[in-house]
């Protein structure tokens, strides 16, 4: 799956952020880094990844305004939020806000794997149905 597959990082922590990129370059993803929320919106704009990765709670900006902005876009990517926070009321509000995963720090790098992988599934198929539709839409 991983092939022409980009994800933006968003995360303010450099060492978690590290691993990550190692994680995740080295399953095949090409991955760009943004350390905070409006370095994340700024890289979104310009590389239109397929997938992003943010924390929720960052300096500059946080990942819930990250997410709201992202939804915005024409073209908005999935999204996974990570954060170390353990209020059941964030979860709900990010899955209230669209996030297509939401994982709990610490977590396994096989866990993330999953969720990157179920997310880019999920827009490959959804991207399959729009244009079977729009080819549908075309014959009547």
């Amino acid at each position: 799956m991983p092939a022409g597959k980009t994800i933006l990082l968003i995360e303010d922590d450099r060492d978690i952020a590290t691993t990550l990129l190692k994680v995740l370059e080295g399953a095949g993803y090409a991955v760009q880094w943004g350390q905070n929320g409006l370095e994340g919106r700024r890289l979104a704009e310009s590389i239109s990844p397929d997938l992003v990765i943010t924390d929720m709670m960052m300096p500059k900006m946080g990942g819930f305004p990250v997410l709201e902005f992202l939804k915005g876009l024409p073209h908005p990517p999935k999204v996974i939020m990570i954060t170390a926070n353990e209020g059941g009321r964030h979860k709900a509000y990010a899955e209230m806000l669209g996030v297509d995963d939401y994982l709990r720090k610490p977590f396994a790098m096989e866990v993330l794997l999953e969720a990157v992988e179920r997310s880019l599934k999920s827009a490959e198929e959804k991207s399959g149905a729009d244009k079977l539709r729009r080819a549908i839409k075309k014959k009547t």
